[in-house]
């Protein structure tokens, strides 16, 4: 019978510890299981590279900011919290920056939502921020591309009975420097303090403070 003891225990252990996670643990949401398979892909150090897509006023490439530091951020504008507080905070160190600082800097908004903003409404969106803050747009296929090439994670859920849908995606802010090349990737919530000391960090010496 004492040798029974310990078996006896370890299942009352078990089967409470089973009762206790069934009516207790959560599990990890869509955004939860993004961030950290985000976290794993920037540990890896995105390639970055030069790309085009389509700006308000047509075609709009990495390469027309040669010399500059850009700013980029992949989100979309029917986001409800996670896009409009990243844009708000970049948008604080763009509006610290001083005059000579401002043409040195440029701010791109890629739309992980092509399906619903248009070239019209990014037009809209994006400048509400900030007057330096771009919309780009384009083919799922082009998102895609650019995304995997920065690290970017985004996946739409399916939608609801009146066809609206949320896209859960990745928050960093990719610092590219003035050569074209990624040079840091700040994560989500990174204060305008941060974001400016890294933009500062990668001006040319001239327009440094």
């Amino acid at each position: 019978m004492r040798s029974r003891l310990p078996l006896i225990a370890l299942i009352v252990v078990l089967s409470a510890t089973l009762v206790f996670v069934t009516a207790f643990w959560d599990p990890p949401s869509p955004a939860t299981v993004m961030a950290v398979q985000d976290a794993r892909l920037a540990a890896a150090t995105p390639a970055g590279g030069d790309f085009m897509l389509q700006g308000p006023q047509g075609p709009v490439a990495l390469a027309d900011y040669r010399g500059k530091v850009v700013l980029l951020y992949f989100g979309y504008t029917y986001c409800p919290d996670v896009c409009p507080t990243a844009l708000a905070l970049i948008a604080q160190a763009l509006s610290g920056l001083e005059a000579s600082e401002q043409p040195q800097v440029q701010a791109l908004f890629i739309s992980v939502d092509p399906q619903r903003d248009s070239a019209d409404r990014l037009q809209e969106y994006a400048p509400y921020f900030h007057p330096k803050l771009i919309g780009l747009s384009g083919t799922q296929d082009e998102i895609a591309s650019v995304a995997a090439r920065y690290g970017a994670r985004y996946e739409a859920q399916s939608p609801n009975d009146q066809g609206q849908y949320s896209v859960d995606h990745s928050s960093a802010t990719y610092l590219i420097d003035t050569q074209g090349k990624l040079a840091l990737t700040l994560p989500h919530a990174s204060t305008p303090a941060q974001i400016l000391a890294a933009i500062r960090q990668h001006l040319p010496p001239v327009a440094a403070k």
